[in-house]
């Protein structure tokens, strides 16, 4: 047996540094930056066409870049036909996340520049996947439903598109703008676990394809993206205000896993929280239901007195998305939808500076011992 020295161990690598970026900085005491910019004043204002080419470009587009780049991503929307002709032969209670990785998975067979990692590139590459993840989840959707996808509108923002793929009306100015913003808000989280494991992929000199597909893998579980889908859930089940407490103090008692609650580099609150409990509050005032958020406000208080833990994004997220007409099973795609953006980024820095990634393991099982050959 080898004498290597026992080395420092931190469980989930929570901690740990595992790389170098210029995308995005979460900052502990709830701050959040896209390349160098305070993302809450740009999420309320800014469209998603401009996060996404802040985040791949590293400067802000002037108005003429804008435009260029929101025309570039609405004229590459649509699936080539095999794959719409795929998402049919899907059993129609196959989950949207599941379509979604699949489809991803095949569009890389589509795209001319699959064997090419240049810069300029994988460019072209994430333009395309910002544009047909949004199609994947909606198409993906309609036909799921035994319906047909709308056709194409590319005069429409990716966000008001989105709307209008989904349930075949364009949405209202503040729907597209609530859209944007949440969009925003999503579009990147440093070293996350679905970010990070696109970066391990592209570390290899796979493709773009094959890393954003093991990203849309990873963002699925419940531990990650899939949490907003079980707040839902959670949230459905208490109803109203008054059983908020009573509920979770009953969760609580027997261990049962809260989502909404906790993250691994927040400690003082996900600074994305009240901007996303805003959008709620407002969404409620709109559509008369006004008892989600006070739901979620005292989760909050009690989960803080009882377990000094915050609320992070995904707690509001679930309700907002329920108001603005999305069913529980496509809260995780939207984010799928908003997030490939920042994925896309970290794919392109890591092959522009690339280092395979492979860590060691801390070695548990039996000291050495002798084999004495098959049994007779």
């Amino acid at each position: 047996m080898g004498t290597e020295t026992k080395p420092q161990y931190s469980p989930g690598l929570a901690g740990i540094i595992a790389g170098e970026t210029a995308i995005c900085w979460v900052d502990p005491a709830a701050g959040l930056m896209y390349r160098g910019y305070d993302i809450h004043g740009m999420a309320e204002k800014a469209t998603f066409e401009e996060v996404a080419y802040l985040l791949l470009n590293g400067e802000l587009p002037n108005a003429k870049q804008l435009k260029e780049f929101t025309q570039q991503v609405a004229s590459e929307r649509e699936l080539p036909g095999p794959i719409t002709e795929m998402l049919r032969l899907l059993p129609s209670d196959t989950h949207p996340m599941d379509m979604l990785r699949t489809g991803v998975s095949m569009l890389s067979a589509f795209d001319k520049d699959l064997g090419d990692n240049s810069h300029d590139a994988n460019i072209r590459k994430s333009i395309r996947l910002i544009a047909r993840v949004s199609t994947l989840i909606t198409d993906g959707w309609r036909i799921s439903q035994g319906e047909q996808p709308f056709p194409e509108r590319p005069e429409l923002t990716q966000a008001a598109n989105f709307f209008y793929k989904f349930n075949g009306k364009i949405p209202e100015q503040w729907q597209t703008r609530m859209l944007d913003t949440i969009f925003n808000l999503y579009a990147d989280h440093e070293f996350n676990a679905s970010t990070f494991a696109a970066r391990v992929t592209a570390s290899t000199l796979a493709g773009i394809y094959a890393a954003i597909t093991s990203a849309v893998a990873t963002l699925k579980g419940p531990l990650h993206g899939g949490a907003n889908e079980e707040s839902m859930k959670m949230l459905e089940e208490i109803g109203t205000p008054d059983r908020a407490e009573p509920s979770l103090m009953k969760k609580l008692g027997t261990k049962d896993k809260i989502m909404g609650f906790g993250h691994r580099v927040y400690k003082e609150g996900d600074s994305r929280v009240p901007a996303m409990r805003e959008i709620a509050r407002d969404l409620g005032k709109r559509t008369g239901k006004e008892n989600w958020v006070p739901i979620c406000e005292t989760l909050e208080q009690v989960m803080e007195r009882e377990k000094q833990l915050c609320a992070n994004v995904d707690l509001y997220a679930a309700p907002v998305f329920w108001l603005l007409g999305f069913p529980p099973e496509l809260n995780t795609p939207l984010f799928a939808a908003s997030r490939v953006a920042g994925w896309c980024a970290h794919v392109i820095e890591q092959h522009d500076n690339n280092r395979l990634i492979r860590p060691r393991s801390l070695y548990v099982g039996p000291e050495l011992r002798p084999y004495t050959g098959s049994p007779k």
